[in-house]
């Protein structure tokens, strides 16, 4: 029995702690510096590695992976966090949602004398006439934008009218707006996932390399179709562009241009423009072949690795190899750097008559070359690079959840800050000397320096009215103020 109450009383210290507001902030700006942190620190995958490895030292790198602070909104404390949270969100709002939903449902429309003592702002009109007094405040009201409402109580008549009465609700709007967005966090972080992906013009990959180095099979392909790069006058990056096509089964799919912030979405899986960059490999060389014997006009062509071209009936041209930033040691040709400044190309001339292969450098190496021995000369015309784009690719099923709360966040907050819950009453009385009067009271859950402004413009209007109304004699009591004459011992 004793164990029974003791888990008992654990439970209940424990929902009492879980359903206070201290414990729901202190929560709350623990995922706020963590998220934070998460944007401050360079996160995996969509930072390059090398990056990485130049912005924090070996120590540093290995610690911030290993308490995950390098992947922050996928580790597994931060989903705890955001778990935590949401449970103290929920616990808070049972907690108090009874008392406000009852106070929102069921509002006080009719008053008493203790109500009335409790209310700051008031004010009593004499009154010539019960009728007259009522028709004037619910004129009153109605001019200044209320939607009066008289309800008839033991004979006696009590005026009721209010704004914005969902303002008393916008806190738990914020609530649900909050419990969405955490919950898309979770979903985010224990079925999403990110990755990265390299490709150059025309080549198609449906397999995304992961963080933690594993990969993921799409079920469709996503092909290049052209990639560059916009710069200022001086030179810098102004944006990275890719033009992608998505494919399945030999069919596209869909086809779209994406810039930075602007990312291709398909089948939940979106493809971000991160990186472009020189792959250091040669793409094409436009070249001009000129015949040395002079037969012939020169003619304009165009070569890639690997391929060939015929340059008459008898003669072809294949490129061999492209070698950037060459130097040449021993009779061989060697690359320094992946730069594409100092570059050569490799070139065989073959002939069908004779059988024989020459082989063509450009700029010509007299070490290897035999440039002479060709029956084309070759003039260079333009190099052209091979490029790659640098796509982050991501799969985050919750963000439906997380814009749902954003949006429903802002109309919370909008209700809470812009909206002010207006109440006013009225109800004819008796004062202490036996006058009829009409008892005007007001109450507004903020702002109430304006609300006491249009309280008193509703007041001045209902006195003004009053004043040009014809006076008549008034012959019955209301009933209702048979407790204000025992009260004033009348």
């Amino acid at each position: 029995m004793r164990g029974y109450m003791g888990l008992n009383q654990l439970a209940r210290r424990l929902w009492r702690t879980l359903s206070s507001i201290k414990t729901g902030v202190v929560l709350l700006i623990a995922v706020v510096v963590v998220s934070a942190a998460g944007t401050l620190i360079l996160q995996r995958p969509m930072t390059d590695p090398d990056e990485m490895q130049r912005a924090y030292s070996p120590l540093m790198l290995r610690i911030l992976d290993s308490v995950g602070l390098t992947n922050v909104f996928h580790a597994w404390w931060f989903v705890l966090m955001l778990g935590l949270v949401s449970i103290s969100i929920i616990a808070a709002s049972i907690e108090r949602f009874p008392n406000a939903w009852r106070y929102f449902a069921r509002p006080y429309k009719v008053t008493d004398e203790a109500f009335r003592r409790g209310v700051a702002l008031h004010k009593q009109i004499p009154l010539a006439d019960e009728e007259g007094g009522l028709g004037a405040i619910e004129r009153a009201l109605r001019n200044t934008g209320f939607h009066p409402e008289r309800i008839v109580r033991n004979g006696v008549a009590h005026i009721f009218a209010e704004r914005n009465r969902l303002s008393q609700m916008a806190v738990y709007i914020v609530h649900a707006s909050l419990l969405l967005i955490f919950l898309g966090g979770i979903i985010d972080g224990v079925y999403g996932w990110r990755g990265f992906v390299s490709l150059q013009k025309g080549q198609s990959v449906s397999t995304v390399t992961l963080r933690d180095g594993g990969t993921r099979e799409l079920p469709f392909a996503v092909r290049c179709d052209g990639a560059g790069q916009e710069n200022y006058k001086d030179g810098s990056p102004k944006r990275w562009w890719s033009k992608l096509a998505v494919t399945q089964d030999g069919k596209e799919l869909q086809r779209k241009e994406i810039v930075v912030n602007d990312p291709l979405i398909f089948a939940g899986v979106r493809f971000y423009q991160s990186s472009y960059g020189s792959t250091g490999q040669m793409d094409k060389l436009l070249l001009t072949a000129s015949p040395r014997a002079g037969a012939g006009k020169p003619k304009d062509i165009e070569l890639s690795v690997g391929q060939t071209v015929e340059l008459d009936e008898n003669t072809s041209v294949r490129l061999a190899r492209f070698v950037p930033d060459y130097f040449v040691r021993e009779g061989q040709v060697f690359t320094r750097s992946e730069s594409p400044e100092n570059p050569a190309v490799q070139m065989f001339v073959e002939s069908r008559n004779t059988g024989k292969s020459v082989e063509v450098w450009l700029p010509e190496i007299p070490e290897v070359a035999h440039n002479q021995e060709s029956s084309y000369a070759f003039e260079p015309r333009d190099l052209q690079m091979a490029y790659f784009t640098g796509l982050q690719v991501s799969h985050e099923p919750g963000q439906w959840a997380v814009w749902t709360g954003c949006v429903l966040m802002g109309l919370g907050l909008a209700s809470a800050f812009y909206l002010v819950h207006m109440r006013i009453w009225a109800v004819p009385l008796l004062d202490s000397h036996g006058q009829l009067t009409l008892w005007i009271g007001g109450a507004a859950n903020k702002n109430r320096d304006a609300f006491e402004q249009r309280f008193a413009a509703i007041v001045q209007n209902v006195e003004e009215e009053l004043r040009n109304q014809p006076q008549r004699v008034q012959t019955k009591q209301p009933v209702a103020c048979a407790e204000e004459h025992v009260a004033a011992g009348v």
